[in-house]
């Protein structure tokens, strides 16, 4: 069976914003760079893929997720996105379904959760799984025949490869945050615990959980500064719980499931005209966005 490829949108919105320019415009000014971007990154994805099926994951709970319950300052240090990139994210989920690609969404999960279930469905149907995102989180889907594929940097992982990558295996990369804490995402993890140190520790005690049942071991380590690790474990270990709720992605979300579908539908080239009339987007993009039929 053919792999599946699950988009996680927003990164790649983002990036256009920040890096194509702003003089991309509708006819009564409004910006249309990021959707722009994105819809070229689209269009190369498809060119490179050459896959049935594709499914595109839009975040819609940056401030309704379930995790903002858990931790209200979840993302709390990201600014609102501005009037004019949220016209542009909706733009953009038009752009992807008038393509034929399935879109989701959801107010209490993030894609990465949309992403993290259908990865299971579609792995349990016999298929691999490409997960496309430049966010270190998702390594935590990949299983042996599946890759992260981050894209813009031209940087495809699979599972040997993203634990030569990360110094952890993909199983392990929510524990792996849960320590460092991630400041991304306004993550708290231990104090002083880096990228190096949790790796070492992971690679001897496999998870988290191994970590707090033999937390005297940990002193005892060929690790610098044991002693004081050790100390900081313990005194920060609800630290460490509290991230790993957060840092672990939802591979159960209901929205997901109730319609898993991922394989493409036709263009609906009318809508895409009418779309691009309004975006005042040229014959170029048009002609190569066809072409992807």
């Amino acid at each position: 069976m053919g792999p599946v490829y699950l988009v996680d949108a927003s990164i790649y919105v983002f990036r256009a914003w920040f890096s194509v320019p702003d003089e991309f415009s509708t006819e009564d000014g409004h910006p249309t760079n990021a959707v722009y971007g994105f819809t070229g990154f689209l269009c190369s994805l498809l060119e490179q893929a050459e896959s049935g099926h594709v499914g595109v994951a839009f975040d819609e709970s940056l401030t309704t997720s379930f995790r903002n319950e858990i931790y209200p300052q979840y993302k709390a240090n990201r600014d609102p996105a501005p009037e004019d990139l949220k016209r542009q994210f909706k733009w953009a989920r038009q752009v992807a379904e008038a393509l034929g690609l399935q879109c989701f969404a959801d107010p209490s999960y993030e894609a990465d959760d949309l992403i993290g279930t259908l990865s299971e469905y579609w792995r349990a149907r016999g298929h691999s799984v490409n997960v496309v995102s430049s966010d270190k989180d998702l390594v935590q889907l990949v299983r042996k025949g599946d890759y992260w594929w981050d894209f813009a940097r031209n940087r495809k992982l699979g599972h040997g490869a993203v634990s030569e990558k990360f110094g952890v295996r993909p199983e392990q990369m929510a524990d792996f945050l849960a320590l460092t804490g991630d400041s991304v995402d306004n993550i708290p993890g231990v104090p002083g615990v880096g990228p190096k140190t949790a790796s070492a520790l992971l690679q001897h005690f496999e998870d988290l959980d191994a970590i707090r049942e033999r937390l005297a071991e940990v002193q005892h380590l060929s690790i610098r500064g044991a002693k004081s690790l050790h100390k900081k474990l313990e005194e920060h270990w609800p630290a460490a719980e509290l991230a790993r709720r957060l840092t672990v992605i939802n591979t159960e979300v209901p929205s997901a499931l109730e319609r898993p579908d991922v394989v493409r539908g036709s263009i609906d080239e009318a809508k895409l005209n009418r779309l691009f009339d309004d975006l005042s987007f040229g014959r170029m993009l048009r002609h190569r966005c066809l072409q992807t039929a």
